[in-house]
């Protein structure tokens, strides 16, 4: 388990600081395997897992929607035949905060279940 995966998210608001650029590269260390890329000026973090089939990726879809129930936080998913594309960012500050972290680390813990 990672000091990330240990976390619970906590209320963003719209006055709530970003993950400043020093904090990036260490947050970024954690999550290996996650990209973090910009989408008209906000920036994101993504992760494209692949599965045999379209009913193992729906299955991992479902998890990380629990998980994102579970901790409040909601990302974009794109599920398509053996494949799922996760995007944390939070809406409100339009950018990245701790938030998405954790919930990035998490959600790699999924596949562990």
């Amino acid at each position: 388990m990672t000091e990330l995966t240990a976390m619970k998210c906590e209320a963003c608001k719209a006055d709530a600081p970003k993950v400043s650029d020093a904090e990036l590269p260490e947050l970024m260390r954690q999550i290996p395997d996650w990209t973090p890329v910009s989408r008209d000026g906000i920036l994101q973090l993504e992760r494209l897992y692949k599965f045999k089939n379209f009913k193992q990726a729906w299955a991992f879809h479902n998890k990380v929607a629990q998980l994102a129930e579970d901790e409040g936080h909601h990302p974009a998913l794109l599920l398509e035949w053996g494949k799922l594309t996760v995007t944390w960012w939070s809406h409100s500050i339009k950018g990245l905060h701790k938030n998405d972290f954790i919930c990035a680390a998490k959600t790699d813990s999924l596949l562990a279940d």
